[in-house]
C-alpha cells in the first residue's frame, strides 16, 4: 500500500488511518524511527525491542560456541600444567 502525506511546518506527519488499522497502532502507541540510506522506517517500538533481543540471542550464541572453542582446547592445558 502506498500513501503521500505532507509533513506540517513543525515537521509532523500523520499516519493513513488504514495503515494504522492494519498495523495496530493507537493512540499513545510508541514507535520507533529510523533512517538508514535516505530511507526512514517507522514501526511499533515493542516489535523493535523483539527484534532486537532476538538479534542479540544470535550474538549471545555465536559468542558462547566461539570461546567455548577457545576455552576447550588442548593447548590451553598445557598453561594449566604450567601455572600449577
Amino acid at each position: 500500500m502506498i500513501k503521500t502525506i505532507k509533513v506540517s511546518d513543525k515537521g509532523q506527519i500523520a499516519i493513513p488511518q488504514t495503515f494504522r488499522e492494519n498495523l495496530g497502532i493507537n493512540k499513545g502507541d510508541d514507535l520507533t524511527i529510523i533512517q538508514i540510506d535516505g530511507k526512514i522506517l517507522i514501526e511499533k517500538s515493542q516489535k523493535t525491542e523483539e527484534k532486537i533481543k532476538d538479534n542479540f540471542k544470535d550474538i549471545l550464541t555465536f559468542s558462547e560456541e566461539s570461546l567455548k572453542k577457545v576455552w576447550d582446547n588442548e593447548e590451553d592445558e598445557v598453561w594449566n600444567e604450567y601455572l600449577k
